[in-house]
């Protein structure tokens, strides 16, 4: 250290006063006591901090890096670089939180190539809100010092052992294309306010930079643990970004177990599935892919159940279901299913959102960004949306402003007297004889699907507990249990609406007449006040 600077610093015992702090500690006039009094309230005031600053600064950088002789984090990427990597610019990206497996994996593949790569950590809690760029550029002195790589243990499939151990905190040191490169990777934690991920990467090139990147983000795509698989995502707790994805089992449900008006499974099944599986043709005739499907009518009637259907007849396609507050990722939605074609993307009781306010200043619907997520597809994305309501009034009126965004809309009404016959066959037909099974179908009149699946259930209960095989006398007392006045809210919650009981549906069954307008039932309105639906016109029973 060179004592002979301006403001110097030496070991004299003099009383000067010319800005030199020296080492004296008696009372003379040059003490730094002294020397602080007198300059307070002048000009002597910067000159001195400027020379304690120099000072402090020289000492740090005189001090070993690290104990040992560990090299810190600037000294082991100008080693793997070549350079000096505070001279170098960051280029990088940022991953959604379901996206982090993803890249992973094609970081993984694109370092590989490099029998010598190396993943190295960074030590203390700066990690968790420093860039690399803010960790390379660090204050003089504090240079990070290298430390463990941390990962986090992500889902990569829906089964218990379908895990992988992602880097979240780490560096990857490797050549690409010949050349020395770095790539941070950053995880997704709301705690510290990331809601999404980073990959940033430092080479002497900054074109190879980007190429490294364009790399990585199509094996993102190619390699995508996304594909084929059914996922939804979940809400973040810590604000109201996305904390991830969950992967569900594929369900299982034949063509056989879905119980619906005759041919109304058929027209579905064509519209979602018969287009992918002739998608060449339309294409050569220049007709779209990309379509709109709507499932309406009364909770418990078997929307849910046609979906799962759906999804069992697709192996292999890309699912998204989307439910609730989850709605608000349509766009991320979006984005899976048009790099992961071929894709359907599944809104559940997407009415719920039809008056939701977007997030921000703005005043659109969500139900709008929704229909917005289907028009910003290409027409030959592979691509079907499946929207399921129990309240199509709420709907028809932002659809009818959107046309095109639903090509397919299909009630799936209360079942009739056969259609509940069906019912009891499918879930109790090995337990009750047909003549129990008519019986109850026809006391059951105006009761959902869920209503004849609960009661099978609760006619098996009511045999295990007088220990005794199911009968048909144990289905005859489960049903005069549900329909007794006593179960009202329990009906209530199997979507039976009060006072419908004996008034399912329209037609012969019911009471009400062929050709008899259908109406919609009024309710109250959400934003206040109450309004009511004229008759739908055209529309009636045809008995």
């Amino acid at each position: 250290m060179d004592p002979t600077t301006d403001g110097s610093t030496d070991g004299s015992t003099d009383g000067s006063t010319d800005g030199s702090t020296d080492g004296s500690t008696d009372g003379s006039t040059g003490s730094l006591t002294g020397d602080v009094t007198e300059a307070t309230g002048n000009a002597g005031t910067d000159a001195f901090l400027l020379d304690f600053q120099r000072l402090v600064r020289r000492l740090l950088e005189d001090l070993p890096s690290r104990e040992g002789g560990a090299p810190s984090l600037v000294e082991a990427l100008a080693r793997h670089l070549g350079t000096d990597p505070q001279q170098l610019a960051v280029v990088g990206f940022p991953v959604p939180a379901h996206r982090l497996v993803d890249a992973d994996i094609a970081l993984t593949e694109v370092s590989s190539a490099d029998p010598d790569a190396a993943v190295v950590g960074i030590a203390g809690d700066a990690r968790h809100h420093m860039t690399l760029g803010d960790l390379v550029q660090g204050p003089p002195g504090f240079a990070m010092a290298l430390g463990q790589v941390d990962y986090d243990r992500m889902a990569t499939g829906p089964g218990p052992d379908d895990r992988r151990q992602v880097v979240s905190s780490g560096i990857r040191l490797f050549h690409f294309d010949g050349a020395p490169v770095a790539v941070r990777q950053q995880g997704a934690n709301a705690q510290y306010g990331r809601e999404a991920g980073m990959v940033e990467v430092l080479a002497a090139d900054r074109d190879l930079a980007d190429a490294l990147i364009a790399m990585v983000q199509e094996l993102m795509d190619a390699r995508s643990v996304l594909r084929g698989q059914v996922v939804t995502f979940g809400a973040d707790p810590y604000g109201r970004g996305m904390a991830g994805i969950t992967f569900l089992e594929r369900p299982r449900v034949s063509a056989d177990a879905v119980v619906l008006p005759e041919g109304v499974l058929e027209r579905i099944a064509h519209h979602v599935i018969g287009i992918r599986e002739h998608r060449e043709r339309l294409l050569h005739h220049g007709q779209h892919l990309k379509r709109g499907v709507l499932l309406y009518g009364p909770p418990g009637t078997g929307k849910t159940h046609t979906v799962r259907h759906l999804l069992s007849a697709t192996p292999g396609t890309t699912a998204v279901l989307l439910s609730g507050g989850a709605l608000m990722h349509i766009h991320a939605a979006a984005k899976v299913a048009r790099a992961h074609q071929p894709a359907i993307v599944v809104l559940e009781d997407c009415d719920l959102v039809a008056e939701d306010r977007s997030i921000g200043m703005g005043t659109s619907p969500l139900l709008f960004e929704v229909l917005d997520a289907l028009d910003g597809l290409d027409a030959d994305a592979d691509v079907a949306f499946l929207l399921t309501t129990n309240r199509v009034e709420d709907l028809e009126v932002a659809l009818s402003q959107r046309p095109g965004r639903v090509d397919l809309a299909a009630e799936i009404p209360l079942p009739d007297l056969r259609g509940r016959v069906e019912l009891f066959r499918l879930y109790g037909g090995h337990l009750f004889s047909e003549q129990a099974m008519a019986t109850a179908a026809e006391k059951a009149e105006g009761t959902t699907a869920s209503f004849a699946k609960e009661l099978v259930r609760r006619a098996v209960l009511t045999a295990a507990l007088a220990g005794e095989p199911p009968s048909d006398g144990h289905l005859g007392a489960a049903l005069d249990e549900l329909l007794s006045d006593a179960q009202r809210l329990t009906r209530s919650l199997l979507g039976v609406r009060l006072g419908d009981e004996g008034a399912g549906g329209s037609g012969p069954d019911t009471g009400i007449p062929p050709g008899a307008p259908l109406t919609r039932p009024a309710r109250a309105g959400r934003a206040g006040g109450w309004f009511a639906y004229a008759p739908m016109s055209g529309d009636t029973y045809r008995g």
